[in-house]
């Protein structure tokens, strides 16, 4: 029986995807190192509620650091089942990468090639990895919507310069090893079990409790907020559609229709009943105004495009809250 290696199969993105597999009959291998950048009783509960979904023997979890390459490497020959990877696993966040650099350039360059290194040492039995890009690689720009073809030489962040590194490296790692790859630059993801450092999250629990939201730019921000069902649906769009060995392709996936972060506000504001205290700050040091994904070419390639409008995205995430936190 096949089977699918997910890395950061507890995080948010993961998690859906993991679900998402088996739901179709796949099995899967997930990796994960339960770091402590958020709660980690939150990654915990997204493992028990796979593991409760999963027929027995289909969902199979180690927690492994992924700069541990040669873990990574001696995971995948000892276990032959693997054929396709998705490598979700990273560092995430743009404000935090100032304040622990090494944290970024250590999951996020070392630990890419580390999959990169594995997937290459098993022989052509990969038939395709995907990996996880971002919108941030397109930096401080408010020209959009934002092509795949456009320039990322200048990015705004140190997050933003790791995962442009993944590119690169997996470009390189493409022509010379023949490995097929696809790469997904994922535009604001947001739902149900999300990340608790998120705009939408840390408005929701501010709202609740009372305490003001911070809108940095002075709420003059546009996000490409994308539904993470709708990423799930892209991601598994492309892996079902390998390109030919030594082939490296690259992919928006967004909602290709930028919001207001005050429309944002307006919203969560209806569905949880609360009024927002509104704090105006300036723009934080690597943070951007706007992001807009051009996403046609995923139409073209995968006949994917989005579904889930912002207002009922967010609704269903109210939803999850409430269930969740009680």
């Amino acid at each position: 029986m096949s089977s699918v290696l997910v890395t950061d199969a507890a995080g948010f993105i993961g998690a859906h995807l993991c679900r998402a597999l088996l739901d179709r009959g796949e099995a899967v291998f997930g990796l994960d190192n339960l770091n402590a950048y958020y709660d980690p009783a939150l990654k915990q509960a997204r493992l028990e509620a796979l593991t409760g979904r999963a027929a027995p023997g289909r969902f199979r979890f180690q927690r492994m650091n992924l700069e541990d390459h040669a873990g990574v490497a001696a995971l995948l020959a000892d276990h032959p089942e693997i054929d396709r990877v998705v490598h979700l696993g990273a560092q995430a966040g743009v404000r935090w990468s100032i304040e622990a650099p090494f944290a970024y350039t250590a999951a996020n360059v070392t630990g890419h090639l580390s999959v990169l290194e594995a997937v290459r040492r098993t022989d052509g039995r990969i038939r395709h990895m995907v990996y996880a890009s971002t919108s941030s690689v397109y930096g401080a720009r408010t020209d959009g919507p934002f092509r795949e073809t456009d320039r990322v030489d200048r990015p705004a962040s140190l997050y933003a310069a790791t995962k442009l590194a993944d590119e690169a490296m997996s470009a390189a790692y493409a022509h010379l090893y023949a490995l097929p790859l696809t790469g997904l630059r994922f535009f604001t993801v947001y739902g149900p079990w999300g990340r608790p450092d998120m705009a939408y999250w840390l408005f929701t629990e501010a709202m609740l409790a009372g305490r003001p939201i911070r809108l940095f730019n002075h709420g003059r921000m546009r996000r490409d907020f994308t539904y993470v069902d709708d990423i799930v649906a892209g991601v598994l769009a492309a892996l079902d559609h390998p390109p030919a060995p030594g082939a490296h392709r690259l992919y928006n996936i967004g909602n290709n229709r930028p919001e207001e972060l005050l429309d944002l506000v307006a919203i969560l504001e209806e569905a949880l009943g609360v009024r927002a205290r509104r704090e105006f700050l300036p723009m934080q040091p690597g943070d951007v105004p706007e992001t807009y994904a051009d996403v046609s070419a995923m139409a073209r390639d995968f006949g994917w495009r989005p579904s889930t409008d912002l207002r009922t995205g967010l609704g269903r995430f109210v939803d999850w809250w409430r269930g969740y936190f009680g």
